[in-house]
């Protein structure tokens, strides 16, 4: 380790290195500070070419947040924490079939001017026909069902998309390690958690260092156990062949669900080696084994049953054979071994104080794919607080051995499902196992706040295109498609904080010494920095729950109440379907600055998400309304955005005042909607379930805190005033105003508890969607009327009238500051609020209770 601090351009090198996201390796002997790092990123896939139906399904979009955290419990016992949460959605390919099999159904509907108009495209794949000649190719056939427009329907290959409602997948992990001078060992493992998919794992990992620790030895080894509990698409399930997996397949209710076990055993050795003092290098290898289940349960293979003997059976095409489609559930071999070897290299080039990182990696697996990767990061100092990184990649591989966009099969469909093995073992048309090439080009920009905070953001676009294969015979142009990463991060150097260039400890002993410590976790607002140029950085946790009975008032209510009159509120005479629970997580950052000691202003992004699960009332038979059941639903992604500013009013020591007038931009999207089912739009998702406002709102509130001896005390009024008269969707949630006072007992100078009591009103929702069928070129379709198919409010949460009341809390909670040692400064609390009585507006759930949790460190 001497030799590399010895020279602080290797030094730099090293930690722009580290800085980079994805790299596998670490540097040659660098040691890990503690720090806590948050990031966000957004991804996004373009639209899919449907050739003849209009395409007006969102593209996949992709939300997500990590959470890290890494600290020393002693000189050498490290411990890490990771969180990940994923939320996705939008139109996906099912499968891919000839253009001529019309697998992409146009959706059809009437304006408010009875006109009728193409608003999009349904998927189905079943009993569709088409003709072939007698050597078994497509045939150009116009395509009589598209009045006034000449549109032939063709042998080309096109994607059928399938909508994906919103999910979620939640993971978290852990390591913990012991270092010696010359080598270290990590034990870890975690859980990733989706609503069809459950994976847990473990890892063993080592290093080894040499050479004065110029050369590093990294061995690693980890199981993962996944299990699949896949809700088969209701809107394909009926019409898809899924004869091979019988056996794995459970019929619950309405539903269909495919179960499958996979496991994956994986093991890598990498070398770093530093070469001189502007140079390093790095390879690794790594080998996975899977097996079991290894499909994906939600691709389907299109397969044309074109039997010899239907030659001349239709009129109408004496000369060709009549095609049957059918679509089949994929079927992939139950083991995989992969192999991957990879390398890096890294210069400093100390004229341009930059650093180049030059990768590649090779791909190989026993399916018949081979891939290559080619990186280029050129890591660029500007000044001595900002980093700019251009990069470009190039990526391509070749097909699986059993990938085909569709197959044309010599027999009839009925010998096939008596006779299995007349079609081929294995077969996938999912685009992932296709031969492409993807090249992408981006940038990432890092400023260092100060010598313990920095913040990044990256852009990076991509093309992926069947043309970029390697060497050609990639994929149609059919298969093209661009998507974008965006990224945003704030890193936390926690060993930082206590060193020169930090005043973190000064900081928070005066904020002790002013007002007492902070108060309960669930108070925002609750306190302020207290002297120029201070800044606060934290994390909000938020978790809310309803279930059990639903209430009118303050009154338990029985399901046939609720059927005959919690809907009737707009054009339904009956409820069909009840919430049984509805979740609630918010992930917040607190960024506090303050530019004087009497004015703190604070930015809070935050990312939220709901899961709601429903079910039949009592007396209602199941019919294609209560698909959307399947599942219940679920929403995440980015939530409305607050600006603060906090004023000092009174301050004597003991005593505080201060004011916070506050706006809450509408970042969250509040036009979610219910996935189509049967070919039906079936409008936004439920009132509750959008993840924001969707209106500016003003957010005051006014807080007093006190102190003497051991004790603390505060209370505090709050509102939030809708500023709009409705948002995008039509509606605007109830103004809200809440008051709260509490106490807090000192149990030892780093520890302490709260109790609060809390009241909150709200009001309910004013007005309602304006739209329910969804709108298409800003023209309203199937707007809402008695009576419509497409008036799908089905339940309580479907009316505006049913959200707010009256509600009375008690919260119980435990606040922790770190009092010495390179943590010092750090506070952690946690609070439970315990309902007390709920008095709703119309018929609501009641709640169970709340948790909020928070860190944060002040310097």
């Amino acid at each position: 380790m001497a030799v590399i601090k010895s020279n602080p351009a290797l030094q730099a090198l090293t930690l722009a290195a580290l800085a980079l996201p994805g790299l596998i390796l670490p540097a040659a002997g660098a040691a890990e500070d503690d720090e806590v790092n948050f990031q966000y990123s957004h991804y996004e896939e373009g639209k899919r070419n449907l050739y003849n139906v209009l395409n007006n399904k969102n593209p996949i979009e992709v939300e997500s947040v990590v959470g890290k955290a890494r600290v020393s419990l002693s000189d050498r016992i490290k411990f890490a924490f990771n969180y990940i949460q994923d939320t996705w959605s939008g139109a996906t390919p099912i499968t891919t079939a000839p253009l001529a099999a019309n697998g992409n159904r146009a959706i059809k509907a009437n304006t408010a001017n009875n006109e009728t108009i193409i608003t999009g495209a349904s998927p189905y794949i079943n009993n569709a026909r088409m003709f072939l000649t007698q050597k078994f190719v497509p045939i150009l056939i116009y395509d009589k069902t598209v009045p006034g427009k000449k549109l032939f329907r063709t042998a080309q290959p096109v994607h059928v998309l399938s909508m994906a409602s919103p999910e979620t997948r939640k993971q978290g992990d852990f390591t913990l390690g012991y270092e010696w001078d010359e080598a270290a060992i990590k034990i870890g493992g975690g859980l990733s958690v989706e609503h069809d998919y459950e994976s847990r794992f473990g890892n063993l990992s080592g290093r080894l260092d040499f050479n004065q620790k110029r050369t590093t030895l990294d061995m690693g080894l980890s199981y993962t156990n996944s299990d699949n509990s896949a809700i088969l698409d209701h809107d394909a399930e009926t019409y898809i062949t899924k004869k091979a997996f019988a056996q794995q397949i459970e019929k619950s209710g309405t539903m269909q669900i495919l179960h499958g076990n996979r496991q994956d055993w994986a093991t890598s050795l990498g070398l770093t080696q530093v070469l001189n003092k502007s140079a390093l290098v790095q390879t690794s290898v790594a080998y996975t084994r899977s097996t079991g289940y290894l499909e994906n349960p939600y691709k389907v293979m299109t397969i044309v049953f074109a039997d010899p003997a239907t030659l001349g059976t239709d009129p109408d095409h004496p000369n060709s054979i009549v095609g049957d489609v059918r679509a089949f559930l994929e079927q992939r071999p139950n083991e995989r071994n992969q192999l991957t070897v990879g390398s890096r290299f890294i210069q400093h080039i100390a004229f341009a104080d930059a650093a180049l990182h030059l990768d590649y990696r090779f791909f190989h697996d026993d399916w018949g794919i081979n891939a290559h990767t080619f990186e280029a990061d050129w890591v660029q100092a500007v000044g001595p607080s900002w980093t700019i990184t251009p990069k470009i990649r190039y990526y391509s591989q070749d097909a699986a051995d059993f990938y085909h966009p569709y197959l044309i099969s010599k027999q009839t469909y009925a010998k096939a499902l008596a006779d299995p093995g007349t079609l081929p073992a294995n077969f996938s048309s999912d685009q992932r196992l296709s031969a492409f090439g993807a090249l992408s080009g981006g940038v990432t920009i890092n400023k260092k706040l100060s010598k313990a905070v920095s913040i990044e953001a990256g852009f990076e676009y991509y093309t992926h295109a069947g043309a970029l294969k390697m060497g050609g015979g990639g994929e149609g142009s059919y298969s093209d498609f661009d998507y974008y990463l965006a990224n945003a991060a704030l890193n936390v150097n926690l060993a930082a904080l206590n060193t020169g260039g930090s005043q973190s400890g000064h900081s928070h002993a005066h904020h002790g010494k002013h007002h007492g410590s902070h108060g309960p976790a669930g108070v925002m607002f609750g306190h302020m920095l207290d002297q120029a140029n201070d800044v606060m950085l934290g994390y909000r946790y938020m978790y809310s729950r309803q279930a059990g009975d639903t209430l009118h008032g303050i009154q338990a209510v029985t399901d046939q109440t609720i059927r005959n009159n919690g809907c009737l509120q707009a054009f339904t005479k009956h409820c069909r379907v009840t919430p049984t629970y509805m979740d609630m997580s918010m992930h917040m950052l607190d960024i506090m600055y303050a530019p004087t000691d009497w004015l703190n202003l604070m930015l809070m992004p935050q990312f939220m998400d709901m899961d709601m699960d429903l079910r039949l009332l009592e007396g209602v038979s199941y019919n294609a309304f209560q698909d959307h059941l399947h599942g219940g639903h679920r929403t995440g992604g980015v939530g409305d955005t607050g600006m603060y500013a906090l004023f000092k009013l009174f301050d004597t020591g003991n005593h505080h005042v201060h004011a916070t007038l506050g706006l809450s931009a509408p970042t969250g999207d509040v036009d979610i909607k219910l996935r189509a089912m049967h070919g039906d739009d079936k409008g936004l998702l439920h009132y509750g379930m959008q993840l924001g406002s969707g209106t500016w709102d003003f957010k005051p509130s006014l807080t007093y805190t006190g102190m003497l001896d051991d004790w603390s005390w505060g209370a505090q009024f709050s509102a939030t005033n809708r500023l709009e008269s409705k948002n995008d969707s039509g509606y605007a949630l109830g103004d809200m105003f809440q008051g709260t006072a509490w106490g807090n007992y000192h149990l030892t100078n780093w520890l302490s508890a709260s109790v609060r009591g809390i009241y909150t009103v709200q009001g309910k929702i004013d007005g309602r969607f304006n739209r329910v069928a969804g709108v298409v070129d800003n023209v309203l379709v199937n707007n809402v009327n008695p009576g419509s198919k497409a008036n799908f409010s089905s339940g309580p949460m479907d009316f505006g009238g049913n959200y707010g009341g009256r509600y009375w809390d008690l919260g119980l909670g435990l606040n922790f500051t770190v009092p010495s040692g390179d943590l010092k400064g750090n506070s952690l609390g946690v609070e439970w609020l315990q309902p007390i009585e709920d008095d709703v507006n119309g018929y609501q759930l009641e709640r169970e209770g709340a948790l909020s949790a928070t860190w944060s460190v002040m310097f």
